[in-house]
């Protein structure tokens, strides 16, 4: 049925359920550091479980799809046999998507096919001139989209982290990236999907056919309305630079933090605007992290922007100490991992392994995410309104929620101020509205690195974990009451989160829910708090 597609997925920790003190074990546990590894395996995953939800469990069987009738096959055969469906190409969801004990895994890895066009038409829409593009297969990683348009001065927008897939679930949650502000969301950008749906049948969905299938896909969360072969994005003229402020400032003791929290908060609204991106990061270490990206700006209007609050801090020595810097370079150069290894080794970690392209590298700052577990992990966006008009209480809230946990604000995951032509493109997707209205997504995490549920010696800490848990639960109360109706991120976001169809997509649910209905009566594709797994 599927030329020999189907394959057993074995543990990627059988060396260690075997003879868990041995070599072989530890090559096992040190290849799960390496996050290519765990794409090539079928059964391992980027996040190994979730404390009080669920261990990260592999089906026996997979179907390890290279094309798009192996996808039609697969799912002919569970709907007529039965079996729950589990969608996945790089394993990267929080929310245990890509596994399943019991279902029949639809492995899209191998679906790498890449096509760059000068000028794509939207199949089914006359009249309508081409536009640069770029079609990715369902297993098509960013860093491979984006190193696919070197040399050709054009620029998709995805996902900061290298190694997250351009089709599936990123998506298809509505996928916010470094530069949203400026370009849209990756859903946004989207101009036609190749899908699979429940009934077995390949359909083309754009904008002419199929409207309402293409309006959900473009938000309404992976593996929820069927599997995506191929997607076909809009691309963009590749800016000639990326700025960037990063640093730290850290304070004497929290009265001095509570007033630095202050200060930044009262800086956001110059920060709420297509030219940023990336995060600022609170804790209860009483320091503030930049990590910040810019698009369009002169080295010297950015540290303009900051340069009051710098000052002020600076005028206060033995208060506040900072490093903040500002920088910038060639926006093509992003994503060539040989320059890195020459300009700032330290920046990128890559893929050693024999036979692996030597293009393949991921952001070190991402490595904490390979082969995590999750004590807790919540969002919420923070709306603009409250920035500008009660600042003050913003800040004090942000204080206090920092002396339980750290967190961060994700400008680019946030649309307000976004450029008038991405923010046109993304209204006529099925993301939640609120991220129109928001400075930007506040991000509270715990997790546990490097341990996996079932495997001897290296199991998670149930206590770390519960207090871990605690502790974000609390401070996240307080960032909820301040934003009763922000809503959050559905791909990054609580595997707990109360009322998650309002939270995760707003008036947009019962819409969803119908288009669920309609192309998936049977509910074939069931996920974890996607559209119609309450029924």
């Amino acid at each position: 049925m599927v030329g020999g597609r189907l394959v057993e997925v074995e543990s990627s920790f059988q060396p260690c359920l075997d003879d868990p003190s041995g070599d072989a074990c530890g090559a096992v546990l040190e290849s799960h550091r390496n996050p290519f590894f765990l794409e090539d395996q079928p059964g391992a995953t980027h996040t190994t479980g979730w404390f009080g939800a669920y261990d990260a469990t592999p089906g026996r069987h997979a179907v390890a799809a290279e094309t798009t009738g192996d996808l039609a096959a697969a799912v002919d055969f569970a709907r007529d046999a039965g079996i729950p469906v589990v969608v996945k190409g790089t394993g990267h969801d929080y929310l245990g998507r890509s596994s399943g004990s019991g279902s029949l895994l639809i492995w899209t890895h191998r679906m790498r096919d890449i096509s760059v066009h000068d000028s794509f038409t939207v199949d089914g829409a006359f009249g309508e001139p081409g536009v640069p593009a770029i079609s990715v297969g369902a297993g098509v990683r960013w860093l491979e989209a984006y190193q696919a348009l070197l040399g050709s001065g054009q620029y998709v927008n995805g996902g900061g982290c290298t190694t997250v897939g351009a089709a599936g679930g990123f998506t298809q949650g509505g996928g916010y990236a470094t530069f949203s502000r400026r370009f849209g969301t990756a859903a946004g950008n989207v101009l036609e999907l190749e899908v699979v749906t429940a009934d077995g049948e390949i359909v083309v969905t754009n904008g002419s056919r199929h409207p309402d299938l293409f309006w959900a896909l473009r938000g309404g969360g992976g593996g929820t309305f069927g599997v995506v072969s191929k997607a076909t994005f809009r691309t963009h003229p590749s800016p000639a630079t990326i700025g960037a402020v990063f640093g730290t400032i850290s304070a004497i003791d929290d009265r001095s933090y509570r007033q630095l929290v202050r200060a930044v908060v009262h800086l956001l609204p110059e920060l709420t605007d297509e030219h940023w991106g990336e995060q600022i990061r609170f804790g209860p270490d009483n320091r503030v992290d930049l990590t910040l990206t810019t698009l369009g700006l002169t080295d010297e209007r950015a540290r303009s922007i900051w340069r009051p609050l710098l000052d002020w801090v600076s005028a206060r020595p033995g208060t506040f100490e900072s490093d903040v810097r500002v920088a910038s370079g060639p926006f093509q150069s992003f994503w060539d991992a040989d320059g890195w290894e020459e300009l700032a080794p330290a920046m990128i970690c890559r893929d050693r392994r024999a036979g692996q392209p030597s293009s393949h590298f991921w952001w070190s700052t991402n490595q904490p995410e390979v082969s995590q577990y999750v004590n807790a992990y919540q969002s919420r966006w923070l709306p603009s309104r409250l920035v500008e008009n009660v600042p003050a209480r913003v800040a004090d809230v942000l204080f206090e929620a920092s002396r339980l946990s750290g967190f961060g604000i994700h400008l680019n995951k946030g649309l307000a101020g976004a450029a008038p032509e991405a923010l046109a493109r993304d209204r006529l997707t099925s993301v939640n509205p609120a991220v129109f209205e928001a400075t930007g997504l506040i991000i509270m995490a715990s997790l546990q690195q490097y341990v996996y549920p079932g495997v001897p010696g290296h199991a998670p800490d149930p206590e770390v974990a519960e207090a871990s848990s605690r502790a974000v639960g609390q401070a996240m109360a307080l960032i909820r009451s301040l934003t009763p109706d922000a809503g959050a991120y559905v791909n990054e976001a609580d595997f707990f989160e109360p009322d998650w169809p309002r939270s995760f997509w707003g008036d947009n649910y019962p819409r969803l829910l119908g288009i669920k209905q309609r192309y998936d009566p049977s509910n074939l594709f069931s996920a974890h708090h996607g559209v119609g797994s309450e029924t």
